[in-house]
């Protein structure tokens, strides 16, 4: 009786006992939130395409302080040219452009304003004589007094186109007045946007 009841025992532990494989083992002993690689899936890492890629030899050279110098001249130039061929924010719109044309096809006093207003300074210096001080204050006046009334007449005729072509406008009459009255005082040359029209021409 006692060695039947060893060999019993001997039984139970043996099929007690299971074979535990490599991988059993090895997953036995990894945490509960490990997250299978690939390469443990049976699966390849693709390489990252090299294509496109520059070294550092190929790189562009910094700028040196005079290339970056010319670079930033030639930048204000182009902008310069952009904004007086045409012009700036302030600028758009169908009723500044034909504020503009009437302006730019007519003469108009305030271009001789400024070179007046030379003329006045020089001759009001004290070291002239009382005579062309004198001279030059009638010549202010009448500068003064011409550009009123050029402004005055500029500002009726734009009211009238404004009212015929445009009766429907957002715009206000009293900036496209102050438009009209600041580009009739700026030499033509000196103007922007160019002038499109010749004066003489029909707006």
């Amino acid at each position: 009786m006692p060695s039947l009841f060893r060999r019993k025992s001997t039984n139970l532990v043996e099929e007690s006992v299971t074979e535990v494989t490599d991988d059993q083992e090895a997953a036995s002993t990894r945490s509960r939130g490990y997250t299978p690689s690939k390469r443990d899936l049976g699966q390849e890492t693709p390489k990252r395409p090299v294509v496109g890629r520059r070294g550092i030899s190929e790189s562009k050279a910094p700028l040196t302080k005079q290339e970056a110098r010319e670079r930033r001249r030639a930048a204000r130039s182009q902008a310069a040219e952009e904004f007086r061929r045409e012009g700036g924010p302030r600028d758009r719109g169908p009723e500044r452009g034909m504020v503009r044309d009437l302006v730019d096809s007519r003469r108009t006093v305030g271009t001789w304003f400024f070179g007046g207003a030379l003329i006045v300074l020089i001759g009001s210096a004290q070291t002239m004589p009382a005579e062309v001080r004198l001279a030059s204050n009638l010549l202010w006046a009448a500068l003064a007094i011409a550009v009123v009334i050029d402004s005055v007449l500029i500002s009726r005729k734009i009211k009238k186109l404004i009212r015929q072509r445009y009766p429907k406008t957002d715009q206000r009459l009293g900036s496209l007045y102050m438009y009209a009255i600041m580009r009739s005082i700026t030499f033509r040359r000196m103007r922007a946007p160019v002038p499109r029209v010749k004066i003489g021409d029909a707006i």
